[in-house]
Formats: C-alpha cells, sequence, structure tokens
C-alpha cells in the first residue's frame, strides 16, 4: 500500500513539475515575440472574367496606380490589344526583370491571347509579391467573344 502511494506521489510530483516547466518555457517564449509589427498586406491574385475585366476597367479610367499588361508578343499585341495597355511579352528575356522593375503597390490587370501565359506570368508577379494583380480568364479571346472593344 505504501508503494502504491509513493508511486501516486511521484507521479503527482512529475505532473506538476511538467506543468510549471510548460507555463515558464511558455511565459519566456512569450516575453520575445515582438507584438507590434503591423499585419501583412493583404495580397490579391487572381483570375477574373471579361467582364469583371471591363466592370474594372471602367471604375480604374482615372486611376493612375492602376495598369493593364498585354503579355503576348510585340506582333500580337499590334494586331489588337484592350486600351491603355502595356506590352510586356511573356517569352521575353527579359520579363522578369520588366515585371520586377514595376510598382508592386500598384493594381495591375493582365491578360495574353488564351489565359495561358497570363496564368503563368500571374503566379511568377504572385512571387514577386505585387499586392493587387488580376488575370482575364480565356484572354483576350474571351474578351472578342464577349463583344468588348479592341484597338488595333
Amino acid at each position: 500500500m505504501k508503494n502504491s502511494n509513493l508511486k501516486k506521489s511521484l507521479l503527482w510530483v512529475l505532473v506538476i513539475a511538467v506543468v510549471i516547466g510548460l507555463t515558464v518555457t511558455g511565459e519566456l517564449y512569450g516575453s520575445r515575440i515582438d507584438n507590434t509589427t503591423p499585419p501583412t498586406e493583404t495580397r490579391t491574385a487572381e483570375d477574373i472574367t471579361a467582364e469583371e475585366a471591363f466592370t474594372l476597367i471602367q471604375a480604374n479610367q482615372q486611376n493612375p496606380e492602376f495598369v493593364i499588361i498585354d503579355v503576348r508578343t510585340l506582333d500580337e499585341f499590334a494586331q489588337g490589344h484592350i486600351e491603355n495597355a502595356i506590352n510586356i511579352d511573356y517569352y521575353s528575356d527579359t520579363f522578369s526583370d520588366e515585371t520586377e522593375a514595376l510598382d508592386k503597390n500598384k493594381t495591375y490587370l493582365i491578360y495574353c491571347r488564351s489565359g495561358a501565359r497570363s496564368s503563368q506570368a500571374l503566379a511568377l508577379i504572385a512571387v514577386q509579391n505585387f499586392t493587387k494583380v488580376y488575370n482575364i480568364s480565356g484572354g483576350i479571346n474571351a474578351w472578342q467573344a464577349a463583344g468588348l472593344p479592341v484597338l488595333e
């Protein structure tokens, strides 16, 4: 019987020691956490429809912080593009450098012919820590199929 009580007492001492140890460790660790760090910015990188893109463009016509990027080749761009779009060729050796040089805090709308290249560009641009980037699903093909305007 004494042996059983001794085991129970030792078990309780061990449990209390572990609880105290975890509490002290947590307090010490918690005191090193910097709670003054502001939360990280919300980042957006998403696909939108041609119609949603058109609405976004209309809402940002006078906004210098909104940029439209056509990631097709220069020849494709010359055949027709969305008004006010700039051309940064995804296949160019300098594509990554050109996008890296852009202001990451602006809002970007990107597109290509069918959505494949611009989806890849979206992934790259997201890694480059841009704040807001939208990709037109289906590219300029979807844009034209929706009857939206193209400059030639």
